[in-house]
């Protein structure tokens, strides 16, 4: 579901990015294929610097439909920054990936907390996010950091996944699982 990225992916992680349903919503937003191939460059050496740590969503047959990476690390948090191929859209993959990720960002690489700051015109993220039970509101928790990340214009809402509330949903997935089994 998740593997390390790699140069090779470019070419589809591309052409599924610059969707006009998919591009507003990324982080880096290169002008050409080959800005895609110098950003992608760029992200590979900031993580070997530990200043990001970032992912390419798979399909079932290993494909790249997607992204998933932690920005801006700092003091055991970062910001997460995910975006799937239209394609791909609500057919449960998002959520895989999430899980995936955030177990190894939290119970392999010791993160504390993730934060996602979602575009307030993003209604689609910000619904999926409020239905997550590990996700808290942070705009008055972190109040420093929502007023830092809207400094300019207020744009984002501010959200956060602390490892606590992580773990407890994690517990009780493993706990559901297997009352299934013994049912």
């Amino acid at each position: 579901m998740l593997k390390k990225r790699d140069l090779h992916d470019c070419q589809n992680l591309y052409e599924l990015m610059v969707h006009p349903e998919v591009f507003p919503f990324v982080r880096h937003k290169p002008a050409s294929y080959d800005e895609f191939i110098f950003i992608t460059k760029q992200l590979l050496e900031a993580e070997e610097r530990g200043e990001l740590i970032s992912r390419t969503i798979t399909d079932e047959w290993g494909a790249p439909i997607g992204t998933i990476n932690l920005f801006d690390i700092e003091e055991g948090a970062g910001f997460l920054g995910t975006w799937l191929g239209k394609p791909y859209h609500g057919k449960g993959y998002n959520q895989v990936a999430k899980d995936a990720f955030f177990d190894e960002l939290f119970y392999e690489l010791g993160m504390e907390r993730i934060f996602m700051k979602i575009r307030k015109s993003n209604i689609r993220s910000i619904k999926a996010a409020e239905k997550l039970p590990y996700v808290i509101n942070a705009n008055e928790l972190y109040k420093s950091l929502y007023d830092e990340i809207n400094e300019k214009e207020d744009t984002y809402h501010l959200f956060a996944i602390p490892k606590d509330l992580y773990t407890l949903y994690r517990l009780r997935q493993q706990d559901e699982e297997q009352q299934a089994k013994e049912a």
